[in-house]
C-alpha cells in the first residue's frame, strides 16, 4: 500500500494510503423487479457510482415515460424541462441561485457550482437518451411497465410539458414517473454542490430494508443545507456538514474535513494555487488519511481543528525582524523545498492533521485546519493603488521583513501590535501554506509578488487598521 501524493508545479504533499476506486466502478445495471400487480419496480443496484454512472441509470425512468406516452412522446420537451429545473434562473429553476444573488466567497463559489453541475448533468442526460442507453439494456415491455409511487416534490413543468403529461396520452402514472426522474437529478446536482471535483466523488448506494430509492437518501441533509442557502448563511462548516451528512452519516462531530470508506474530503484549496484556489469548496481525495488497525481498514473520522476557537489560541509576537526594501533578495533555499507531509495525530479522542515542512534540516509543524482557516480569511489586493501613497513601500518607516523559518519556529499563532510585516515564500507554495496556518488570520494579505505596484496595491487591502502581514508567493520585484 503506497502513500498518496498530491503534485502541482513540481511540489508535492504526501500523506496516508492511496485508495483505488476504479475497480469498484464496474457497470451495475439498475434493478428492475416485477411486482404482483404487473408493474416493474426500479432501484439503483448496490455499489459505488460516480455522477455520470447515476445519470446513465436514470435514463431508464425517462425511457419508461416515453414508452407510456406512446406516439405523443417528445424526448426533447422532457429534456428541456430537466434543463430548466437544473438551471439557476428562470420560472422552472428548482434552486434559483441566480435570482438570490448570493454574495461573499462561499455564495459565489456555490452559485458557480450549481450552474456548472446542472449544465453538465443535463448534457449527459441528453447524450444517454440519444444513445438509447436504457433501451439497450432492457426490453421495451419491461421498461414500459416501470412504475412506482413518487411523492409530489413540486418541481415545476414547462407549459408544453404540462399539456403533454396532463393530456390524453399522460395521466397520474406518467406524471409521477417524470416527477421522480426530475427529483433524482435535482438531488444529485444538489448533493455535489460542495465539491470542486464533483465528477470524481464516489457515491455509495446501499440496499436494505427501508432503504431509499436511488439517491433519495440525500434528502434529509439536503433540506438542512438548503435552509443555509436560502438564509444566505453558507459557511465552510455548513458545506462540510452537508457533505458528511450523506457520505458518512455515522459521524456526529463536524470539523473542516472527514474520511469515509471511499476516501478523504478536505478543502479543495489544497490542490490549487494559494492565491486563486476556492476558499470554501471541498474536494474528494483518493486517500485513506487514517487507518484503523494493522489490517489496513479505514474508519469514518472527522478532522478537527487544533484550536476550535482560533481567537483564543496562544499567540506570539513577531521578533524584531530586519529592515526590508524591494531589492532585498529572497531566501534561495526555499526553492529547494519540494515536499510537505500531512501527519494525523490523536489528541483527547480528536483526530488532528499536522502539516510538516522541513526547512534547513528543521521540521516545522502547523495545524492543517488552521492553514485552511487562514486561507479562507486571507485578503487579496484589489489591483488599485490609492492616490497619495508614497512612491515605494520602502518609504514606510514601519515595514519589516521576516524569514519564514523564524515565523514558523515561534509558538502559537504569530501576530504583532502594529506595523507592516513582509514575508516572502520564495516562490514556494508549500511554504506559503505553512505561513497561512501560522499567522493569526486577522489582517493577512497574500500577494503574487513583492513588486512595487503589488505592495502599493496591498495597502488598501485588509482591515485597514492594526498590524498587517503581507505574504508573497513570488520573489521580490517579480
Amino acid at each position: 500500500m503506497s502513500s498518496y501524493t498530491l503534485t502541482a508545479d513540481n511540489k508535492k504533499i504526501t500523506w496516508g494510503t492511496s485508495v483505488e476506486i476504479a475497480p469498484l466502478l464496474r457497470a451495475k445495471p439498475s434493478i428492475l423487479t416485477l411486482q404482483e400487480d404487473g408493474s416493474v419496480d426500479w432501484r439503483l443496484a448496490e455499489g459505488v457510482y460516480v455522477a455520470k454512472d447515476i445519470v446513465r441509470e436514470l435514463d431508464i425512468l425517462l425511457e419508461a415515460v416515453l414508452l407510456r406516452l406512446g406516439e405523443a412522446a417528445d424526448h426533447r420537451l422532457l429534456l428541456d424541462n430537466l434543463q430548466a429545473n437544473l438551471a439557476i434562473e428562470g420560472r422552472e429553476a428548482d434552486l434559483p441561485l441566480g435570482q438570490l444573488e448570493l454574495t461573499g466567497k462561499a455564495g459565489v463559489e456555490v452559485t458557480r457550482q450549481a450552474r456548472q453541475i446542472g449544465e453538465k448533468l443535463s448534457l449527459w442526460a441528453r447524450e444517454y437518451n440519444v444513445e438509447k442507453s436504457a433501451a439497450r439494456q432492457h426490453d421495451p415491455q419491461t421498461l414500459g411497465n416501470v412504475y412506482f409511487r413518487s411523492h409530489c416534490e413540486n418541481h415545476l413543468w414547462t407549459h408544453r410539458v404540462a399539456d403533454l403529461l396532463m393530456g390524453p396520452a399522460g395521466g397520474p402514472v406518467v406524471m409521477q414517473m417524470f416527477n421522480e426522474y426530475l427529483h433524482q437529478f435535482i438531488l444529485l446536482r444538489d448533493a455535489l454542490l460542495p465539491f470542486e471535483n464533483w465528477e470524481e466523488v464516489p457515491i455509495e448506494i446501499r440496499q436494505g430494508a427501508g432503504s431509499d430509492r436511488g439517491v433519495r437518501f440525500i434528502e434529509q441533509p439536503r433540506a438542512k443545507f438548503l435552509t443555509a442557502i436560502m438564509s444566505k448563511k453558507i459557511t465552510h462548516k455548513a458545506l462540510v456538514e452537508y457533505a458528511q451528512g450523506w457520505l458518512s452519516p455515522e459521524l456526529s462531530a463536524v470539523g473542516y474535513g472527514f474520511q469515509y470508506r471511499l476516501g478523504t474530503i478536505l478543502p479543495a484549496s489544497l490542490n490549487g494555487h494559494p492565491g486563486t484556489a476556492p476558499g470554501y469548496l471541498l474536494q474528494w481525495y483518493p486517500v485513506w488519511t487514517v487507518l484503523a488497525d494493522a489490517a489496513g481498514a479505514a474508519v469514518p473520522v472527522a478532522f478537527r481543528y487544533g484550536e476550535e476557537e482560533y481567537f483564543a489560541a496562544p499567540r506570539s509576537q513577531v521578533l524584531a525582524g530586519e529592515a526590508w526594501n524591494l531589492a532585498q533578495p529572497d531566501p534561495q533555499q526555499l526553492q529547494h523545498v519540494t515536499e510537505a507531509r500531512i501527519v494525523p495525530i490523536t489528541v483527547q479522542d480528536r483526530v488532528l492533521l499536522n502539516y510538516d515542512l522541513e526547512l534547513d534540516g528543521v521540521t516545522y509543524r502547523v495545524d492543517l485546519g488552521q492553514i485552511f482557516r487562514g486561507h479562507r480569511f486571507m485578503y487579496r489586493p484589489n489591483g488599485q493603488v490609492e492616490p497619495g501613497l508614497p512612491a515605494s513601500p520602502a518609504e514606510y518607516a514601519d515595514i519589516t521583513g521576516h524569514r519564514p523559518a523564524v515565523i514558523l519556529g515561534l509558538p502559537g499563532l504569530v501576530t504583532d501590535k502594529e506595523g507592516i510585516h513582509v514575508i516572502s515564500a520564495g516562490g514556494n507554495p508549500l511554504v506559503l501554506w505553512a505561513l497561512l496556518g501560522k499567522i493569526y488570520p486577522e489582517n493577512v494579505v497574500v500577494l503574487d509578488s513583492l513588486s512595487d505596484h503589488g505592495l502599493r496595491s496591498a495597502q488598501s487591502a485588509g482591515k485597514g487598521f492594526g498590524p498587517k502581514f503581507l505574504l508573497s508567493l513570488g520573489n521580490s520585484g517579480q
